[in-house]
């Protein structure tokens, strides 16, 4: 039986506020936002612009220890988190950084393609990537 990863949990402080960069900076949709009252939280899941349905989405999880809290913005120790593939990097990458994205590593060309890093609002890093 072929698996797949449904979701990627992506620990933030506020729900709105993530959605709301993540749909304003990086242009990406809301695919669910449903309130769980058995455990008081949302069911937040987005994904970057294109993507086919049932495709690898990223689930904002809203932080509710102060023990989750501490990894905001910290969730890979200070390593590129996670990597968003695009098929046209200069569009992307213009396009994020008109919209206030701050980029720690400029555009380089590496063997397996073209690559930027950036900060998330937490200050996760993201690799936007065109592969080869």
């Amino acid at each position: 039986m072929p698996q797949s990863l449904a979701h990627i949990a992506l620990v933030v402080r506020d729900y709105d506020e993530a959605i709301g960069w993540f749909t304003d900076k990086l242009g990406f949709t809301l695919v669910a936002d449903e309130y769980q009252a058995e455990q008081d939280k949302r069911w937040v899941l987005v994904a970057p612009p294109g993507a086919p349905e049932g495709a690898t989405t990223i689930l904002l999880a809203r932080a509710s220890t102060p023990q989750q809290g501490a990894f905001v913005g910290n969730q890979a120790g200070g390593r590129v988190f996670l990597f968003l593939a695009s098929d046209d990097f200069e569009r992307d990458y213009r396009a994020i950084r008109a919209k206030g994205v701050h980029f720690v590593r400029e555009p380089a060309t590496q063997p397996y393609g073209t690559v930027a890093v950036f900060e998330d609002l937490y200050g996760n890093l993201w690799d936007l990537v065109q592969f080869v």
